[in-house]
């Protein structure tokens, strides 16, 4: 074996050697990584598994998105919360107004979807709690909440 031969096996041997330290410590699936994770975040550090590493189910947001589509959606749903965002300015006058009004209503649909409409002032104090109905909505935005007794038009 020549020299040159010899010192680049020792050369190709040493990038294999790094490039698999380099996976062990920055894959993503590195459950060597994973330990030093947990130990660094004041957990402790289990023992390391063989084999495949099991990810955890990303956590489910409170809200799903929700389609925003040119034409209007049509679901039951039932509203469970009101939400509003007012601004109350009193002048030196003593002259009152309120800017930067914003409405949101959150509905749950039948299967369990969760719905964060924005509506008019009207509309938020008219549709009731609790009374599931037709929701027709439009890229997040009311037009009618049709139920039982009456029908709310944004």
């Amino acid at each position: 074996m020549t020299p040159q031969l010899k010192n680049l096996l020792i050369i190709l041997g040493a990038i294999a050697v790094i490039l698999i330290f380099i996976i062990m410590f920055f894959g993503s699936n590195s459950s060597l990584r994973l330990a030093i994770k947990r130990l660094l975040e004041g957990g402790s550090a289990e023992p390391l598994q063989s084999g495949p590493v099991q990810r955890r189910a990303a956590p489910q947001r409170e809200e799903d998105e929700q389609k925003s589509t040119s034409e209007p959606i049509v679901v039951m749903a039932t509203l469970v919360r009101k939400c509003d965002d007012r601004r109350r300015v009193i002048e030196s006058s003593g002259q009152e107004h309120i800017e930067d009004e914003f409405y949101e209503l959150h509905f749950v649909t039948r299967k369990g979807k969760k719905l964060r409409i924005e509506c008019s002032p009207e509309a938020y104090t008219k549709v009731p709690f609790n009374q599931q109905g037709s929701l027709t909505y439009k890229r997040n935005t009311l037009v009618k909440f049709k139920y039982y007794e009456d029908t709310v038009f944004n």
